[in-house]
């Protein structure tokens, strides 16, 4: 059994989750909880980290079951063939999550191009490139994951 990369539609990742869950397929929606401000109030939601991806973990002769559920478009390929992700970087995420050093910090000195290194958490050590930045998130590009995520983070250093 692999993990896989689902591609599905924007905004419906949580929905397409528990339904594949429904069908008794393993799962991993990775979210994390941002502080969304209105005119009117403020409320904490829980948004996908990758957005329009989520991983399932099944033998390759079950892929096709996936697509019985709506919402589904395609898997992610890489050089012609279904993408794999090791166990090793599913569980990266996870802890990374579950240690939830993601915070507010000033970004003015960051620019995209740069090379940051992470200093504290799961992902302590690890390079990242920075390819934007607006207000208080980070875009970075982890070199160790091949993959890009937006993020706040508290103890990030030039390097």
């Amino acid at each position: 059994m692999s993990w896989y990369v689902l591609y599905v539609k924007s905004k419906s990742e949580k929905k397409v989750a528990l339904a594949l869950q429904n069908l008794g397929i393993n799962v991993f929606c990775p979210t994390i909880t941002e502080l969304k401000v209105w005119s009117d109030r403020k409320k904490k939601v829980e948004t996908p980290l990758f957005k329009s991806y989520i991983f399932v973990n099944l033998a390759a002769s079950e892929r096709n079951a996936v697509f019985a559920v709506a919402g589904v478009v395609r898997y992610l390929f890489w050089l012609g063939e279904p993408a794999v992700v090791r166990d090793e970087e599913i569980e990266v995420i996870k802890n990374w999550l579950d240690h939830d050093n993601l915070d507010s910090i000033a970004l003015e000195n960051y620019v995209p191009g740069a090379t940051v290194q992470l200093t504290k958490g799961v992902l302590k050590g690890r390079e990242a490139e920075i390819i934007a930045v607006s207000g208080k998130k980070m875009r970075l590009y982890l070199k160790c994951l091949g993959m890009i995520v937006e993020a706040k983070f508290k103890d990030v250093l030039d390097e």
